[in-house]
């Protein structure tokens, strides 16, 4: 006879999967270990908002389970989910899933009406069978702390938020091969997730990674509308240090390390080059440190 797996579980969008979430995800496993349980994860395909992700969904469902969850459950927001009460939605989880214990932060709200509040949760809880934990927030990580961040060039304070380095993904395509004129080829990338979000427009030292490698090389990164050409269009271009082989058509993915200046137009091509080196210089001494 197979054997009841029951669950002590947390709910969140989980966006960006920050130190935030971490220590929640944590707790959850922890009281899981206790109870002889499993520690599921209950997130959702995206924001009720519609906002920028800092994650994409398969990268968001590898970190819950980096950060302790043995089991993740990905909802899609549908007007069905939408129309749950938060005791309707408890109910559903312990039917579904045999949760027994769910976690939850004192100010985190889910169901329609969001009048309700921690002190209901635990009564449908009494009610359900479910015993229902309140977390209290551990650090200032937050994923719209991030966001401001990222669109303010931060790359450095929102990695402390995160616990690693920001990072997108994507496939490496054509471009106009301005940088291979000025000797600085670069790889345009073109997003796995087009709804994620892209830190300001600028200049960046970067860490690129190709394909499945682990090894990491040293890059910088432009994000923009390549004003001394006239752009229009954002493109996303990198370019490597210390590599010169053809990348198109693979995969990099893109860890940001350090902001190093703003979108600029430059009176030439040549104060431009200029600038570029200086850029690849400052990229490789971070790298390096």
């Amino acid at each position: 006879m197979e054997a009841v797996v029951e669950h002590v579980a947390t709910i969140g969008v989980f966006d960006g999967v920050h130190l935030g979430h971490r220590f929640v995800l944590s707790r959850t496993a922890s009281e899981a270990r206790r109870r002889n349980m499993r520690a599921l994860a209950v997130t959702f395909d995206r924001s009720p908002r519609q906002e920028a992700v800092l994650t994409p969904l398969s990268e968001k469902v590898a970190l819950l389970r980096q950060a302790g969850a043995d089991d993740v459950e990905v909802l899609t927001f549908t007007e069905e989910l939408r129309s749950l009460t938060a005791r309707q939605f408890m109910q559903w989880l312990r039917d579904r899933h045999r949760v027994r214990v769910l976690l939850t932060g004192y100010d985190n709200r889910f169901g329609h009406d969001r009048k309700e509040t921690f002190a209901d949760y635990q009564t449908y809880g009494r009610e359900l069978g479910m015993d229902v934990i309140g977390l209290q927030a551990d650090g200032d990580a937050s994923s719209s702390g991030i966001r401001r961040l990222l669109l303010a060039g931060d790359v450095e304070e929102a990695a402390r938020m995160l616990g690693r380095c920001y990072s997108i993904s994507g496939s490496v395509e054509h471009g106009r091969h301005i940088g291979t004129g000025m000797g600085f080829p670069t790889a345009n990338i073109s997003p796995e997730e087009p709804r994620q979000l892209l830190p300001a427009h600028g200049a960046y030292a970067v860490r690129a990674y190709i394909d499945d490698d682990s090894e990491p090389h040293p890059a910088m990164m432009n994000i923009g509308h390549r004003p001394t050409f006239d752009g229009s269009d954002t493109t996303i271009e990198v370019h490597l240090l210390r590599h010169d082989c053809n990348l198109y058509g693979h995969r990099l993915t893109i860890e940001f390390i350090h902001w190093l200046r703003g979108e600029q137009h430059f009176a030439s091509v040549d104060e431009l080059r200029q600038q570029l080196q200086r850029d690849a210089e400052a990229s490789l001494s971070l790298y390096l440190t």
